[in-house]
């Protein structure tokens, strides 16, 4: 009966990450059939802590706006206050496991951030930074 428990417990465990790797890769193929090269992690990195000038306001922001630099914390929405989970799928389990969510809030985060959508390639940089947290 404890044998059983413990695989039971186990692979209920181990789902979230399944889902992870799969959403993830799933982007990834995507991605790479729209243009992109090979994923940096490096770059995805980079990317996060560059920081850009909002043509509307002048106000400067980065990711780390409202993700903070260390993604394993809650960050906050600089401008509606709202508290954000913490990014890294170590910490936080439902991160990266829906391509649709995943979808959504590239295209949310790379315009307000941005100021445009992210590239194939900028997407395929980010998942593959943020896969090594």
């Amino acid at each position: 009966m404890n044998r059983k428990l413990i695989i039971i417990t186990a692979l209920l465990v181990a789902i979230p990450f399944y889902a992870q790797a799969d959403a993830v890769s799933e982007l990834e193929a995507k991605y790479q059939t729209q243009g992109a090269g090979s994923f940096s992690a490096t770059a995805g990195e980079a990317m996060w802590n560059k920081t850009f000038v909002d043509a509307k306001t002048g106000k400067e922001r980065n990711c780390a706006t409202c993700h903070t630099t260390d993604l394993t914390k809650q960050g906050k929405h600089a401008r509606t206050g709202k508290v954000i989970e913490p990014m890294a799928p170590s910490v936080n389990l439902k991160r990266f496991t829906k391509v649709k969510k995943i979808k959504k809030w590239f295209v949310r985060n790379c315009k307000w951030t941005l100021g445009r959508e992210c590239t194939a390639q900028e997407k395929g940089d980010f998942l593959a930074f943020i896969k090594n947290l």
